[in-house]
């Protein structure tokens, strides 16, 4: 029999959904509670960390220079954290800002000072009629909600496999000043995997556009390969810098993924300027991040070749959960030609286009049978997927063998989906 959807006879459509149905009761007999919506890391992972909380040699309290991180100051973070970190990210400490547990905070009062402040010199952001942002899609849905929050426009582009539409991008740019930012995840973009290009990062950082756009650029899954040859993400702020435009970037990353996801180190890099002039807000914000923890990651994490082995840990517990689901997508829906997905090299997701329509009644189908999926329409601005068609999924928390069922509960979804579809 033809297993291509696509070419069926109306009566071999009508059987195989019927089977599928069937599959689809008896998934649903078994009374599942299984969550697949964030990306989050599971037990085992945030295991591989626990030392800091229980070795005492990780409990100090006072720095390399002779500190006490129990007290107020250093506002910009300890200076061993950020040493270590600019060397993960290619610059120099100075241009660092350590903070607290969460990067996306850290984007949020960027977002935060270009409406009240305005940067490098320009008006603020809410002086003027409208703002827009560029949103590669399908993307992260909380960049898209800190965007909406603030009133910003959102333009929808693109995002292929070497980084977004670059085409695009600079023809919207050089026509409107109105458009201050872009969001990009460079390395393992949530949720295609898509790692930038050189090229790309290269226009971005020369094109013409308003001398206040800027590049927020979050690197969260710098240190998260599933391969040993995954390529690196470009060096946005030396390409601006070459470019002319020194201070079109902000950098940002956490250990969010690396340590514990609710009690790491957020950082945020750019050029000097940069960083003096959000350390002149900041300074009114807080005395200080949470030294002590910065404290204990810099003494855990050591150095940058120290990251990549404990990094070499956390892949060998997703790196399964990872195959588990591209295996099964593989033998359920290969042949069918109603869905594709991407075969990430790192990052924490697997995209999966399924038959245009179908997005939300797929979601829909998986919850009924006890799988939480992402929303549909969640990798785009304003929550809508003009397709109706892309899916996020998250093989990360589960234990292994929950996450096989689920993913043959989304297989069954799919299907059942585009028969019906189809058959309409």
């Amino acid at each position: 029999m033809n297993e291509n959807y696509l070419e069926l006879s109306p009566a071999e459509r009508a059987g195989l959904l019927a089977a599928e149905q069937k599959k689809y009761r008896d998934f649903k007999a078994k009374n599942l509670k299984l969550d697949m919506s964030r990306g989050k890391p599971c037990r085992e992972q945030l295991d591989l960390s626990l030392p800091m909380l229980t070795d005492a040699t990780f409990a100090a309290y006072t720095t390399d220079g002779g500190a006490d991180a129990r007290n107020y100051g250093t506002l910009e973070g300890i200076i061993e954290i950020r040493r270590l970190y600019a060397d993960v990210l290619g610059v120099a400490a100075e241009q660092i800002i350590a903070g607290g547990s969460s990067s996306l905070n850290m984007m949020y009062d960027a977002v935060q000072r270009g409406m009240q402040f305005g940067f490098g010199g320009c008006a603020p952001w809410n002086k003027s009629d409208k703002i827009k942002f560029l949103c590669p899609v399908p993307g992260y849905d909380r960049h898209f909600a800190v965007t909406e929050l603030f009133g910003i426009e959102m333009i929808a582009v693109e995002l292929k496999s070497d980084g977004p539409d670059a085409d695009e991008i600079e023809r919207l740019c050089a026509a409107d000043d109105s458009i201050k930012g872009i969001w990009c995840v460079p390395r393992f973009s949530n949720p295609t995997g898509a790692v930038y290009s050189e090229e790309t990062s290269k226009r971005l950082a020369s094109m013409k556009a308003a001398p206040d756009f800027r590049i927020f650029w979050d690197n969260a899954y710098a240190v998260h390969t599933l391969t040993d040859d995954a390529p690196d993400a470009p060096d946005i702020i030396a390409e601006c810098k070459r470019a002319g435009n020194p201070d079109r970037a902000f950098v940002f990353t956490s250990t969010s993924k690396v340590t514990f996801a609710g009690a790491g180190v957020a950082f945020f890099a750019s050029s000097e300027s940069n960083i003096k002039e959000a350390k002149s807000v900041m300074g009114m914000q807080t005395i200080g991040p949470d030294k002590i923890n910065q404290l204990r990651h810099a003494l855990f994490l050591k150095d940058k070749a120290n990251i990549s082995e404990h990094m070499k840990k956390h892949r060998a517990i997703l790196k399964p959960k990872f195959d588990a689901v591209i295996d099964a997508l593989e033998r359920g829906l290969s042949k069918t030609k109603i869905a594709k997905w991407t075969t990430p090299a790192g990052g924490y997701f697997v995209s999966v286009d399924v038959f245009d329509g179908t997005a939300k009644r797929v979601v829909g189908l998986a919850k009924e049978c006890g799988v939480v999926l992402t929303s549909a329409g969640a990798t785009y601005p304003y929550g809508k997927d003009p397709s109706d068609k892309n899916i996020r999924f998250a093989p990360t928390m589960p234990p292994l063998a929950e996450l096989k069922t689920a993913a043959e509960v989304f297989v069954c979804c799919v299907k059942i989906a585009a028969l019906e579809k189809l058959t309409d």
